[in-house]
């Protein structure tokens, strides 16, 4: 059996759909899966031992010129790829319009959520049936339900399994042994105080341990650069998502603000604490073993909000990280460990 998978971003919502894919070859043996997916993250598909085929798209950087994408004839390229394989059927796993206008172009019955359970209820338009799963559930819960539905068998008990097969993402003992800060993410309302930061990087360094800093953009390397400068971090190079998964496999542990690699390290099996504030850690927080997820108790979480609109003068900012602390992050953490 070959279905095509439809789940294009962000890194967190294709890492949920991993254990969807874990159920799917326990309860049909003979299936394989081909996945669309944003170019920049086309590497987490290849780490499923179900995944035959990853075929990359575009979307975040055709947008931006969407006149120089036609007349390239990139798109007509890409829709060869997708109907160059023969699909028993293709599961739009995202719900959105973009995911919708990829789904479109399949001969093969497509497959995805229903009006009600989509996130942009248009997208079911083009399903050739679409699928009720209850939208306050975990999302990895909500990706199960839906390939059950799709494939025809019912989920599997107990918590999913990512499967990750990758002989590079093993994790090693370290010969100095660190931890991983992911203080990058691209909601202003998610940064935790960099004063956090730094009580933190102190409790490690009273514990024998290192911090190492990753990056993605500018502002996050300036970032990194500034903690480094007050605790000694070490500010790692840019690197690909393979190259940072091996960072994170062979961290001691993580602490994590609400970000795609958090979702990753969470993935990996790495003992992780994230923390919440804006966003709600019920319906996409860390799923798996060896981690925890620290909620902050506060008067508007979580308000869903990309900027928070309280006053930048308050001790902590965002407000609602007051409520977790540095002392209680380290808790958790020496916790897990």
């Amino acid at each position: 059996m070959k279905v095509l998978i439809i789940k294009t971003s962000s890194m967190g919502d294709v890492i949920h759909t991993l254990p969807a894919l874990t159920d799917a070859t326990r309860e049909i043996p003979d299936v394989q899966f081909d996945w669309v997916v944003e170019e920049a993250f086309a590497a987490i598909p290849s780490w499923h031992p179900a995944v035959d085929r990853v075929i990359p798209v575009a979307l975040r950087r055709w947008r931006k010129n969407i006149i120089k994408v036609w007349l390239s004839g990139e798109w007509t390229v890409f829709k060869g790829q997708l109907n160059s394989g023969k699909y028993d059927c293709v599961i739009d796993a995202q719900g959105l319009l973009k995911s919708a206008l990829i789904t479109r172009t399949i001969k093969a019955p497509r497959y995805g959520f229903d009006k009600q359970s989509a996130r942009e209820g248009l997208s079911a338009k083009v399903l050739s049936e679409g699928f009720a799963v209850a939208r306050n559930k975990h999302a990895v819960e909500r990706v199960r339900e839906l390939f059950a539905k799709s494939l025809g068998y019912e989920v599997p008990e107990g918590t999913g399994n990512y499967r990750i097969v990758n002989k590079e993402l093993v994790q090693t003992e370290a010969d100095d042994p660190y931890l991983v800060f992911l203080h990058g993410t691209t909601w202003p309302s998610k940064r935790l105080p960099e004063s956090h930061w730094e009580a933190l990087a102190k409790m490690a360094k009273a514990q024998g341990l290192g911090v190492r800093l990753p990056w993605g953009n500018e502002e996050e390397e300036r970032r990194a650069k500034r903690l480094a400068s007050t605790f000694g971090g070490e500010v790692l190079p840019r690197m690909n998502l393979q190259d940072l998964g091996s960072v994170l496999a062979g961290a001691k542990g993580v602490i994590s603000v609400d970000s795609g690699l958090g979702h990753l390290a969470t993935a990996l099996e790495v003992p992780c604490v994230t923390l919440y504030g804006p966003t709600d850690a019920a319906l996409t927080g860390g799923y798996g073993g060896n981690q925890k997820n620290l909620v902050a108790d506060f008067q508007c979480s979580p308000c869903l909000k990309k900027k928070c609109f309280l006053k930048e003068d308050d001790p902590v900012y965002p407000p609602c990280f007051g409520k977790v602390t540095p002392e209680r992050v380290w808790s958790e953490l020496m916790e897990l460990l």
